[in-house]
């Protein structure tokens, strides 16, 4: 202590069993907060933030996001837990309590003298042999539509209530069976996530097309066409202003004409390409053109596809115009020079629909769609995002199935193991083995049952029914086979978790010295 008061007499330092005390009681905090979240029958938590907007969720990683944490050593486990999200999109709440429960039963065996280190060494053993059971009990199998249905169904009750998990199921579903391409990685940036502030949560669809933000800028234009050919392009309609610093100078109000005059009919130039081309393929025929700019249209422009019946929409975000050409076909044109009837795209339907103040554009009954919507609807703005967090994670659950190519479908216990463990390491593992069941614990505590009776009951069923997966049942208390019940969670977000939760809570327990320059935050 002496050497780092040296270095700055400001710092404040807890050692050895003070800075231990510490790490433990950041983690079973955080834990605490998470806890009652678990689950299908988990409660929410309701966020203010400081300009009073209000957010209702039992995402963990949403929580932990939004949540001011101080405490160095419960931010540190927040910042890992958030990281196992952005990679697999799920198991943050589980990996909090772990790390919670693993660091509480080392205490217990800390407290009878059991060294810190040699604890850690039992957890990387427990670790690799989770790891191990993992691989065993997994379920390799093709994951056709009635399995993926299963796995999405398991994540989104955990986040949403069962009426809403279920209609949102089928929808991530469809989604991703849409987009996925034999050969191809899956790219869930082709689904396209559109909240739409109407009616209610169960009104929540899949479109089979785009749902676009925003609707033509022409009142004399078509609200609806059938049968469309699209055209996507990045092409300015308007007058621009020049890429470098110039200046034009004329000499009287004639030359000036002469100036708009020629830069007019550049433009117009133009747009009669465009209208030449919509001629060419909707002669004899009912076809209909719609023209969707990357770039602006000005007034005249608009008045002049107007008059030829084609729609027009102008400033078209940059992630549609990708998802144009994969959904209608076709490809973006940079130049209206050669243009091709190859360059358009085809739909079925293309209409407007009026929402309040704001204009939607639905492209539907497309032939083979590679990308689709999920258009939410709901009341209100947090019930909005509640849908829209818990969609992303049943389609990051359903690529993870996809991609893993197996299923878990339940936790195994590393009892046995114990045995095989030679020296005081073997306590490290019993300490883990213990901390694996805050899990079933927690959910019989969270559905309103005992959960030492809901621990009994399970130990109790694996035993008899010869090593079968054992699972409870938080309707009943009672122990059910997961397996029996579509309950399937994803592979890799248990290696992940298992992998995440002994590291941290290992490094955790051998930090001997917690050094802090500034105002105390450690008592």
């Amino acid at each position: 202590m002496a050497a780092i008061k040296t270095l700055n007499p400001k710092a404040e330092v807890a050692r050895a069993a003070q800075a231990l005390s510490i790490n433990i009681s950041g983690a079973r905090g955080i834990q605490d907060v998470l806890r009652t979240n678990l689950g299908p029958k988990g409660t929410m938590k309701m966020l203010v933030s400081g300009a009073g907007d209000i957010k209702i969720t039992k995402d963990g990683n949403i929580l932990l996001h939004e949540m001011q944490i101080q405490h160095p050593t419960a931010s540190m486990i927040s910042k890992a837990c958030t990281a196992q999200d952005d990679i697999i999109g799920d198991g943050t709440t589980s990996t909090v309590l772990l790390i919670g429960e693993m660091l509480k039963q080392a205490d217990i065996q800390i407290q009878d003298g059991l060294h810190p280190r040699l604890i850690a060494e039992g957890f990387d053993l427990a670790k690799v042999k989770a790891q191990e059971v993992l691989d065993q009990v997994k379920i390799v199998d093709e994951m056709k539509r009635e399995r993926l249905c299963q796995v999405a169904r398991t994540a989104l009750r955990t986040k949403v209530q069962s009426d809403l998990a279920d209609k949102l199921t089928e929808v991530c579903v469809d989604a991703v069976l849409s987009i996925k391409e034999e050969g191809k990685p899956l790219d869930l940036h082709m689904v396209e996530i559109v909240e739409m502030q109407h009616k209610t949560e169960m009104d929540t669809q899949l479109v089979k097309g785009l749902v676009l933000d925003h609707g033509g800028r022409h009142p004399d234009m078509p609200k609806r066409a059938t049968n469309a050919y699209i055209l996507t392009c990045n092409v300015s309609m308007e007058y621009e202003k020049t890429e470098v610093n110039s200046g034009f100078f004329y000499k009287s109000a004639g030359e000036r004409d002469k100036l708009v005059t020629a830069e007019r009919e550049f433009i117009e130039n133009r747009v009669n390409k465009v209208i030449e081309l919509k001629k060419k393929v909707c002669a004899g025929n009912n076809n209909t053109f719609v023209v969707i700019n990357q770039k602006g249209i000005d007034p005249m422009s608009l008045d002049m596809l107007a008059k030829e019946g084609i729609m027009g929409m102008r400033r078209a975000k940059r992630r549609n115009m990708e998802r144009l050409a994969l959904a209608c076909g076709g490809m973006a044109v940079n130049s209206f020079d050669d243009m091709t009837e190859d360059c358009l795209g085809f739909a079925g339907s293309v209409y407007e629909h009026v929402l309040g103040e704001t204009k939607y554009t639905f492209v539907e009954e497309l032939k083979n769609p590679h990308s689709v919507t999920i258009l939410i609807k709901g009341p209100y703005k947090h019930a909005l995002q509640q849908t829209k967090d818990a969609t992303r994670d049943g389609l990051r659950g359903i690529k993870n199935a996809l991609d893993d190519g197996s299923l878990i479908a339940a936790y195994a216990a590393l009892m046995k193991y114990e045995n095989e463990v030679k020296g005081r390491a073997r306590y490290g593992v019993r300490a883990f083995a213990d901390a694996l069941l805050v899990i079933p614990k927690t959910l019989a505590s969270n559905s309103g049952y005992d959960a030492m009776d809901s621990l009994v009951k399970l130990r109790e069923e694996y035993k008899n029914n010869g090593g079968l997966p054992v699972g409870l049942d938080i309707t009943t208390g009672e122990a059910l086979n997961p397996c029996d019940a579509g309950i399937f969670d994803n592979y890799c977000v248990k290696r992940h978790m298992l992998d995440a939760c002994s590291v941290i809570a290992r490094n955790l327990l051998i930090v001997d010295e917690i050094m802090r320059a500034g105002l105390s935050q450690l008592k």
